[in-house]
């Protein structure tokens, strides 16, 4: 049994699966808000029949890698602030701070910036992606495809509070205190 995952990007995704399992086991923390379902395909009959949509809140995007539970291949389906979150998460080693000190400000101060989208951008001040950054090409100093690459958004959002404020911890308190916490 083939399964498709359709979802809200245009985005599919396939996986194989046994008959002894369900097809697609979906962990949907994030999913975005719309249609969204998994579309199983049987090979013998050649069609496919879809299942009942998911929906939740979240307006981001999925990256769907597949993996493999119990012996049976199962897709997941993870949001792109879920990612952006783990590529930040991997980061902060790198500027020699404590995942367990520094982690939540950084999610707290990213969430109320931008929600983690890689492509937000503030209609008032034209502040682009994760971190907020104004001119949004700045960022291209911190890598690629600043635009849509999370890693160079995010690499450059922590080079920048390194350099101003020190720690998560300290630009989330400027935040709270001022209302914002990206000024050059």
């Amino acid at each position: 049994m083939v399964a498709v995952a359709a979802f809200a990007s245009g985005a599919t995704a396939t996986a194989l699966a046994g008959s002894a399992g369900p097809p697609v086991a979906s962990h949907a923390a994030g999913v975005p808000a719309g249609p969204v379902g998994v579309a199983v395909q049987s090979p013998a009959a050649g069609q496919v029949s879809p299942a009942a949509p998911v929906s939740s809140t979240s307006p981001s995007s999925l990256v769907s890698p597949p993996s493999v539970s119990q012996g049976r291949p199962v897709l997941l389906a993870y949001s792109a602030a879920s990612y952006a979150r783990s590529v930040a998460r991997r980061m902060l080693h790198r500027f020699h701070w404590s995942v367990r000190k520094q982690f939540r400000y950084l999610v707290w101060l990213w969430n109320r910036e931008s929600g983690w989208n890689k492509y937000a951008r503030n209609p008032y001040s034209g502040a682009y992606g994760i971190p907020q950054a104004l001119p949004g090409s700045k960022m291209a100093s911190a890598g690629p495809n600043w635009r849509s690459n999370a890693w160079t958004q995010i690499r450059w959002g922590l080079r920048y509070i390194r350099a101003r404020y020190g720690t998560p911890r300290r630009a989330w308190n400027h935040s709270q205190a001022t209302g914002w916490y990206y000024k050059d």
